[in-house]
């Protein structure tokens, strides 16, 4: 022994012996008062801790000498209970005279280390050696060998003796066939030292793993960890054991021990225990010496393997607190973990078994992960060869294995394979092939089938059966795996024993206490029996038993890291739901077949309710594993179809099993499904469960676990999966090989449209393997190679490839991106997989010809010389859309190459070379293709942001051929000129692209282009004399239509200076300056196609233009954001003055002084080419109003003038030779109550004959006042408005002649009592004032009626109109009570209480009517104040001739004072009362007042709410009525009796000329009778009878009087049940009304008979035809068109719901006061469109035309932009719901741009972006793309 273990041995033994005898503290005084008589024992000594007085009796006892000590050491050994081994080191050490060092200084080395810091260790001197330490030593070594070898004997015994039974982890008589093993981390935590031959665990992801390679490399000191994952039933716990075996039998030779610790066990100790206790009381005690053993074992610590079986199943937490010295006593987990943490027995191997979920926190982040995936195929068939022994027993068994697919892939996982060999042991014999494997459809039936045939007698025994089940489920349920015997009755106990479904073993429960415990030989079995628990026990009841059906999620929660015990418990339940486990439920729980049935059943249903659920991955898999147990085709078959299309599954691990089980379910389902595997460890063999699965459309795995044997396993499963579209392996670890597998076979794959391969780390030579099979994939769209290593040279190869392949149309390359995108030809695949020579065929050149590709290679590293490469293989190549080049190295020598080879390569789109180092030198070098490649349309080049961009137009034939293939259904016919037309040219050299000097060397090189059309030279500081200098050298550039010169340090003289290009370039035409932001543009007319964003329409060849006329552009002149002083005013107007008109000109600046105002309107009279002068966004001097005030006198071209806010003022100017209304509008400004004042003291003055504007300028009720003040000192003001409310407006409108009648409109002006006296006096005083309008004036009628008291006039006629809302809340009596305080006598009355609305026509001066004389005497009997009023209404209403009552209440005192009134008056000649409700004693009033009414003319009483009874009572007012002329009584019911009195009174009316009677429920009898009584109303003009229930009877008889009415002039007959028969009777009787002019017989079923015959005969003064929805075929719709074609008078034409399809309505003659033409949903195209918009211009009347609901396209649109400036006088068109698209809208802004007056053009629900329709309606707000009509509809007032 060495001296420095001498003295650690010695050290501890010291110890031990000071705690023996503390222990014994009364012998050891004894001893020492026999060995020290005068020793002292006093109270000192017994104040002392236990070990500190026995370490002072040691210490007095040492000193005495070796003789003393000597007999001392020999009393303890023989008094004292003393171990053996512990004996005998005493005496070896301490029983000799020269034993050991002082004893004093072990006393002080113990006291001092006890004193050290927790953790710290005191280093200890050599004491030397001698002979009897080195014999100790040797002693030491002995036992820890002898213990050793008792281990490795016991551990022999324990496999090797006894015969395993059903539960044994291993049969040991059998050979031991590993699980497949795969490293799952990339980094592990060991040093390698022996490379990868042995298993090097630094391997990828993946890589297999050989057990021994679990052990095999060497580390350091330090902890060495790994953990084995794997699945139930994998195999975990047999590896465990079958190491120890292997150990046991020398095979394992690297360890000198091993030690297996089962945590289910370790669950069961309680308190803390050391690692010695952990190691010998749980395993083997050491017959002598302990510490001994444990000494050497930490001595060799790296010969040491602790298994650690069970991880996921401990009980106990891990703690994170750890105690300072790592010795001490703790749980079994806490010593795990500082085994693992390399604090306890550092350099020990450990090893864990876990099933996957979350692991414990306490495990390093550096362990090892090592995957466990069960059996593959040979490994299956070598199990089974040592699973049976004869020949002829393993071919049967392996037979029917390879029959049933679903067998072979539950034998995947070892224990099923175990249960599955047993089962085959036992059917095979007797059975014919197949039969033994139909019986082990499932895992649960390969349980049934193994208690069948463990059973030695046979017969199923119930009742232990269903005893193991309770005890199962009991313990599942309370987190119990071992039982003691008194879990378990005893009769259950011997049953399980005897058929090895449970296994007995000692269990350790505390330092040096054990027990015997029981469990089930696997936690399956455990499972499965409480599965039968619940389904045979009455017990159970069915929520119950539903409760047990969950999925439990792989994916542990944060807060549970432990697993639970249940995983297999529902599938267990799921299985015995089948309908082949009723009979076995049934004997088993002694019960009718039907009761089983009904608990399947509760089963089923909860399985069909997850089912339905949105479920995660996990639970998706178990959910199929559940379903394919319970084999009810049924269930899978709805689980199929009820998973979503998109099936992901993320980041847990998935067997074979589970692969297979999902597939199983994916059979049933008919539509395609998309599998996506995520970050998923995958078994390799998994994709061979995908073979035959045709319903996968999609498959994707991203995982880096994939490594070739995976691809390999696919590559075997694609070319059966014939649905199979989108393939995807990205982030695996396949090499070469594994890519030639897949190389190999998707050739067989032809309907593949997308494949991905990135991230896959592949080299050149896999790349360009790859790519070799895009010719045989012809639907393949995609293939997508990003994120591998490519060289520059493969890239080229892959151009090559790109070029030649017919298919490819885009190969792009950025970085680490790497996409082929492809365009599979128009055969089918099966054809290009039939003869090759086929595939050449010349319709495949054509193909190959006509094919265009895009090539992207962006930052690719490419050089020159790749350039030039490039160049050689593109020259041979199809067609290209775009050349992406940017982001490389080419430099001025590559960008010329490539410039100069543009037009040879044939670029229809874009080449981009953007950011390759070109410099101002290489520039002029690439403007050489502008001169010799015709397909250039722009050229960008901009050296501050690095672009040089190239963008090409097609060839005319290609752009032809691009434009038949366009978006837009239409082709469109344009106008073009003669001569050959030319694309216009955009060259952008912008931000530093050019320099001054430069300038000559550009034109020069621009110059020999005759196509140059926009030229940008932005941002390149060229400063005034380089503008000056391009100034002369433009006209050499030809007609360009933009010019763009922002951003280059232009001053404002260099501005002016650009003006003189008005006169010398003739395709100028609008000059535009900003100062703050240096813009600068000079551009020729603006087109249409302008508003639009570029690219958003087709550009159209140069000269094409629609069939516009040519009009008369102004040129503009924009300045803004300068400083305007009086100085640069006066040279900006010089510089003005030689440049040709008409002229615009728009300034803007912060503030203009007054000085530079005159200025500037001073030089207006030397600017007569001016048509527009506009200032905006100014801050115009206060004076502005008094300076404009004079510039009608000093400039008669001004025409109007419009000044707001000081800030913006517009002159419109006009030559001589245009005479307009000349209007100012001074809106929005400062004037108030006094500078209006001053304004209208000059208005008579002022020449303006259109309108003033003085909206907004912060007026009063005093502005009101002073206007109508003025109004008698303005003859020729018209009209005049004001309104004082939130929207302030205040109007004038003039005429250029006196006006007699004007017409005043005040609104919101809330006039005050002291106003009126005012008012009136100024009213009495306009005598010319023919209309008063007073809208929300008055607060009530008190002042109303003080205005009517002082209102006289001498003579004249004045109406008023009064709207306020007490109007609608006074009643009748109080409003007649207003009319009778009027001074003049009223003629006219008119009331609606619903519209607020009351209008009087007073007629002055006032005059008696000797009949109201004699009236008012006859009625004096009335009540006092009825009676007053009557007779104040009698007087002032004396010579009433109109009164009309709408939307009023007449109640009986209302009605009385209405029956008063009416008996009065002899002039009346109309009366209506309409939308009112009348009582029934207010109709008996309303009827006698109206009897005495005998020279009524027009008398209206529809639309009141009278039912039969009342109608019959009010038409005895009809009685007598031999004067009327109008009668409308519609919407009255005129049925029966109730008709027969109208037409009794029609017979005395021969004056009649109007008669309306619609919605009146008139059928034909009635019409019958109504056309007889017709007979003698020959003067009648107007007769309605719409929205009745007149048939074709009802129609033949009014036929028949119709041509007896001889000045018949309108006829409504719409929305009837007219037919052909009653039409066509119509339509030859109203061919002899001669004087017809409306004819509406609209929503009848006339059909095509009617139509032919009105085109026969139309009335020659027809001016309205209305036969909407009249079921016409275009037959009759066109002969009608011919009929109407030239007709001098026709006005409004409806022709809607009727059918045009196929036919031409054209017009040849036109219709010269055509005002609206109505063809809504007509089934109108684009052919019938065209002549129809022909007819349109032929129609100069025409304002609106109603073409919604159509079939119109862009063609159409086109059309009707065409001939839009050809109607002057059209305001609308309605285009709603048609096909109308952003171009045909563009078009139709086109035509309006024409100068159209058209004020809307109605858009709705066409194919058109919402933002692109916002696009144009900012650009041309007269577009209307919304629902509602946005457009205000202006209702003539008194309608």
């Amino acid at each position: 022994m060495d001296p420095v273990s001498l003295q650690l041995g010695t050290r501890n033994l010291h110890g031990w012996l000071v705690r023996l005898l503390s222990r014994n503290l009364e012998w050891l005084d004894a001893k020492v008062k026999l060995f020290l008589p005068n020793v002292d024992l006093g109270s000192e000594y017994q104040a002392l801790d236990p070990a500190q007085r026995v370490i002072l009796h040691l210490q007095k006892l040492h000193t005495q000498g070796p003789t003393t000590w000597k007999s001392f050491i020999q009393g303890v050994c023989m008094e004292l209970d003393v171990p053996m081994d512990m004996e005998v080191l005493l005496m070896s050490m301490w029983g000799h005279e020269d034993g050991f060092p002082s004893l004093l200084e072990i006393g002080k080395e113990s006291r001092s280390d006890s004193q050290l810091h927790p953790g710290l260790k005191r280093t200890y001197q050599s004491c030397g050696s001698s002979p009897r330490r080195k014999q100790l030593r040797k002693q030491q070594q002995e036992l820890a060998k002898k213990y050793l070898q008792l281990l490795r004997t016991s551990v022999q015994q324990r496999y090797g003796d006894r015969t395993p039974g059903l539960g044994q982890p291993l049969a040991f008589h059998q050979v031991y066939v590993p699980s497949i093993l795969h490293w799952s981390r990339a980094s592990a935590p060991f040093h390698t030292q022996e490379g990868a031959t042995t298993g090097d665990p630094k391997a990828e992801d993946g890589t297999n793993v050989n057990i021994r390679d679990l052990f095999s490399t060497k580390a350091s000191k330090g902890p060495r960890v790994t953990v084995l994952l794997g699945k139930a039933g994998m195999g975990k716990t047999t590896l465990a054991h079958w190491l120890c075996q292997k150990w046991a039998d020398g095979q394992l030779d690297r360890f000198q021990a091993v030690f297996l610790f089962e945590f289910r066990q370790l669950n069961l100790i309680t308190g803390s225990l050391t690692l010695p206790q952990l190691l010998f009381d749980v395993h083997l005690r050491p017959e002598a010496s302990p510490e001994a053993v444990f000494q050497h074992l930490k001595e060799n610590a790296e010969g040491i393997l602790l298994i650690f079986d069970g991880l996921d199943e401990i009980l106990q937490p891990c703690s994170d607190k750890e105690t300072a010295d790592p010795e001490d006593p703790a749980s079994a987990l806490t010593l795990f973990s500082r085994l693992c943490r390399g604090t306890l027995l550092p350099g020990c191997w450990v090893m864990a078994t876990s099933r996957p979920g979350k692991l414990p926190a306490c495990l390093p982040t550096e362990v090892a992960t090592v995957h466990m995936w069960g059996f593959d195929g040979p490994q299956v068939e070598e199990y089974v060869n040592h699973f049976f022994s004869d020949q002829p027993s393993r071919e049967a068994a392996l037979a029917e294995l390879r029959v049933d697919r679903r067998l072979w892939s539950m034998c995947a996982v070892p224990a099923l394979c175990r249960v599955a060999c047993l089962c085959l042991h036992h059917l095979l014999p007797g059975r014919s092939p197949g039969q033994a494997a139909a019986l082990l459809p499932t895992m649960t039936q390969n349980y049934v089938q193994m208690l069948l045939a463990l059973d030695p007698q046979g017969v199923l025994q119930a009742e232990p059966l269903l005893g193991l089940g309770e005890v199962a489920l009991s313990g599942l349920e309370s987190g119990k795996v071992i039982f003691s015997t008194g879990d378990i009755p005893a009769s259950t106990l011997a049953f399980g024993d005897a058929l090895g479904l449970l296994t007995s073993f000692c269990v350790c429960t505390g330092p040096r206490h054990r027990d015997k415990g029981y469990a089930f030989s696997h936690l399956s079995l455990q499972e499965f029996f409480a599965a039968l628990h619940l389904m045979t026990r009455p017990q159970v009841d069915r929520e119950a038993l539903s409760q047990h059906v969950t999925l439990h999620s792989r994916w542990v929660q944060r807060t549970k890291a432990r697993l639970g015990l249940s995983d297999h418990l529902p599938t267990f339940l799921a299985g015995l739901a089948s309908h082949a486990c009723r009979s076995f439920l049934s004997l088993l729980a002694q019960r009718e077949e039907e009761w089983v049935a009904a608990r399947q059943e509760i089963v089923l249903q909860a399985l069909k309710k997850l089912a339905t659920r949105r479920l995660t991955g996990p639970k998706i898999v178990e959910l199929c594993h559940c379903v394919g147990e319970t084999q009810e085709p049924e269930l899978a078959n709805f689980m199929a179809h009820s998973l979503p299309q998109q099936l992901p599954f993320h980041n847990f691990l998935l067997t074979y099993a589970d692969m297979a089980s999902l597939t199983n379910i994916l059979g049933h389902r008919d539509g395609p499904i998309h599998l996506d595997f995520e970050g998923c460890p995958l078994e390799p063999r998994c994709p061979e469960t995908l073979a035959g699965c045709g319903q996968v459309e999609n498959l994707s795995f991203k995982s880096r676990k994939c490594g070739d044997a995976f691809a390999e396993a696919l590559s075997r499963s694609l070319p059966t999966m014939g649905s199979l579209k989108k393939l995807g392996l990205a982030g695996s670890k396949i090499t070469a090989r594994g890519i030639s597998h897949l190389v190999q076979a998707l050739p067989f794959c032809p309907q593949l449209e997308e494949v991905s391969f990135q991230d896959n780390q592949l080299k050149d030579k896999e790349v360009l393997n790859i790519v070799k099979v895009l010719s045989c994939l012809p639907r393949l769209q995609k293939l997508d190679l990003s994120r591998n290593n490519v060289s520059v040279s493969t890239l080229l190869s892959l151009t090559k490839v790109a070029v030649t392949c017919p298919t490819i149309r885009m190969l792009q390359v950025r970085e680490t991106d790497l996409i082929f995108l492809l365009s599979p030809p128009t055969e089918t695949a099966a054809e290009l997989q039939g003869d090759p020579d086929l595939q050449g065929n010349a319709n495949q050149r054509k193909e190959a010809q006509r094919r265009s590709l895009a090539l992207r290679l962006q930052k690719c590293q490419l050089g020159v010389h790749d350039v030039e490469v490039l160049i050689a293989q593109l020259q041979e190549g199809p067609q290209l859309d775009e050349v992406d080049l940017s982001g490389n190295q080419l430099k001025d020598e590559g960008c010329r190459l490539m410039a100069e080879a543009a037009p040879r390569l044939h670029i229809t789109k874009k080449l981009d070379l953007s950011d390759n180092g070109l410099s101002v030198a290489g520039v002029l070098s690439v403007l050489s293709v502008v001169s010799t490649c015709q397909t250039l349309a722009e050229l960008h080049i901009s050296l501050l942001h690095k672009t040089v961009v190239f963008t090409f137009a097609p060839e005319l034939e290609e752009q032809e051929g691009i434009q038949k293939r366009a978006t837009f259904p239409d082709s469109l016919t344009f106008q073009m000129p003669s001569e050959p037309s030319l694309r216009s040219l955009r060259i952008r050299l912008t931000h530093r692209a050019l320099q001054a000097q430069r300038l000559e060397l550009l034109c020069k090189a621009l110059g020999g282009s005759c196509r140059l059309g926009h030229l940008d030279l932005s941002g390149n500081e060229l400063g005034d004399e380089g503008v000056v200098l391009l100034a002369r050298l433009l006209p050499g550039l030809g007609s360009l239509q933009s010019l763009n010169l922002s951003e280059n340090c232009l001053s404002l003289e260099g501005v002016f200076s650009l003006i003189q290009c008005f006169s010398t370039l003739q395709w100028l035409l609008h000059l535009e300056f900003s100062s703050a932001s240096q813009h600068i543009i000079l551009r020729g007319d603006k087109r249409g196609r302008d508003l639009l964003a570029p690219g958003s329409l087709p550009e159209f060849r140069a000269g094409a233009r629609l069939g516009f006329g040519q009009r008369h552009v102004p040129r503009s002149f924009c300045l803004k954001d300068c400083q305007l002083e009086p100085l640069s005013l006066s040279h900006l107007c010089k510089s003005l003055e030689k440049c040709p008109g008409p002229l615009e000109v728009q300034l803007s600046c912060e503030v203009l002084s007054d000085q530079s105002l005159e200025t500037l309107l001073h030089h207006l009279p030397q600017l007569p080419q001016l048509s527009l002068l506009q200032l905006s966004q100014t801050q115009l001097p206060p004076r502005s109003p008094l300076l404009l005030a004079d510039l009608f006198s000093l400039c008669p071209q001004v025409q109007k003038v419009d000044l707001r806010s000081l800030r913006h003022l517009t002159l419109h100017l006009r030559s001589s030779e245009e005479q307009e209304d000349r209007c100012c509008c001074l809106s929005a400004n400062l004037l108030g109550d006094d500078g209006l004042r001053c304004l209208l003291e000059c208005l008579p003055k002022v020449p303006i004959s259109g309108s003033l504007n003085l909206s907004c300028n912060s007026m009063s009720q005093e502005s009101v006042l002073c206007l109508v003040e003025a109004l008698p000192s303005c003859p020729r003001v018209r009209e005049a408005s004001v309104n004082l409310g939130s929207k302030q407006s205040f109007w004038i409108h003039f005429s250029r002649q006196e006006e007699a009648g004007k017409t005043l409109r005040l609104s919101e002006c809330h006039f005050k009592p002291e106003h009126m006296p005012r008012l009136a006096a100024s009213l009495n005083q306009a005598l010319q004032l023919a209309e008063l309008t007073l809208t929300w004036c008055f607060p009530g009628l008190e002042q109303l009626i003080v205005l009517l008291g002082l209102l006289t006039w001498p003579t004249g006629v004045l109406t008023l109109r009064v709207e306020e809302p007490w109007v609608g809340r006074a009643g009748l009596p109080k409003l007649l009570e207003v009319c009778a305080r009027a001074s003049g006598n009223i003629t006219e009355i008119s009331i609606s209480e619903t519209q607020q609305q009351l209008c009087i026509q007073l007629e002055f001066p006032h005059q008696e009517n000797p009949e109201a004389v004699a009236l008012r005497l006859a009625h004096c009997d009335l009540g006092t104040h009825q009676n007053l009023l009557a007779r104040q209404l009698m007087e002032t209403c004396a010579r009433l001739r109109q009164l009309s009552l709408s939307q009023v209440n007449l109640c009986d005192a209302s009605s009385l004072l209405l029956q008063s009134l009416l008996l009065s008056l002899s002039e009346l000649k109309n009366f209506r009362l309409t939308y009112s409700c009348v009582s029934s004693k207010g109709l008996a009033h309303l009827t006698s007042g109206l009897s005495h009414c005998h020279r009524l003319e027009e008398l209206d009483l529809s639309n009141n709410q009278l039912g039969d009874e009342g109608t019959k009572v009010l038409l005895g007012a009809l009685e007598g009525k031999c004067w009327l002329k109008r009668l409308d009584l519609s919407h009255l019911p005129l049925g029966g009796s109730t008709l027969a009195v109208l037409t009794q009174g029609l017979g005395h009316m021969t004056l009649l000329q109007s008669l309306r009677l619609s919605r009146s429920n008139i059928d034909d009898v009635g019409c019958c009778h109504l056309s007889k009584a017709l007979r003698a109303a020959t003067s009648l003009e107007e007769l309605s009878l719409s929205h009745n229930q007149i048939g074709n009877t009802g129609a033949q008889d009014l036929a028949a009087v119709l041509p007896g009415l001889p000045e018949l002039r309108k006829i409504d007959l719409s929305a009837n049940g007219i037919g052909p028969a009653g039409g066509a009777r119509l339509a030859e009787s109203l061919t002899l009304c001669r004087h017809l002019e409306e004819l509406m017989l609209g929503c009848n079923a006339l059909e095509d008979c009617t139509a032919l015959g009105l085109a026969r005969g139309l009335p020659q003064h027809l001016r309205v035809l209305h036969l909407p929805s009249s079921h016409l075929s275009p037959e009759g719709v066109l002969s009608l068109g011919q009929a109407l074609d030239g007709c001098p008078h026709v006005e409004e034409i409806s022709l809607a719901e009727n059918s045009l399809a196929g036919g031409v309505l054209r017009f040849h003659q036109g219709l010269p006061v055509l005002r609206q033409l109505d063809l809504v949903s007509c089934e109108i195209d684009n052919q019938t469109a065209k002549p129809l918009t022909a007819s349109f211009v032929l129609c100069p009347a025409l304002e609106k035309i109603m073409l919604s609901w159509n079939l119109l396209g862009d063609e159409a649109a086109a059309e009707l932009a065409r001939v839009l400036p050809q109607m002057g006088r059209l305001k609308r068109v309605d285009l709603e719901k048609n096909r109308i698209t952003a171009y045909g809208a563009w078009l139709l802004v086109e035509g309006l741009a024409q100068g159209s007056g058209i004020q809307v053009i109605r858009l709705w629900n066409n194919p058109i972006p919402p933002d692109m329709a916002q696009h144009l309606q900012n650009q041309e707000p007269r577009l209307d793309f919304a629902f509602f009509d946005n457009q205000p509809q202006v209702i003539p007032r008194g309608t």
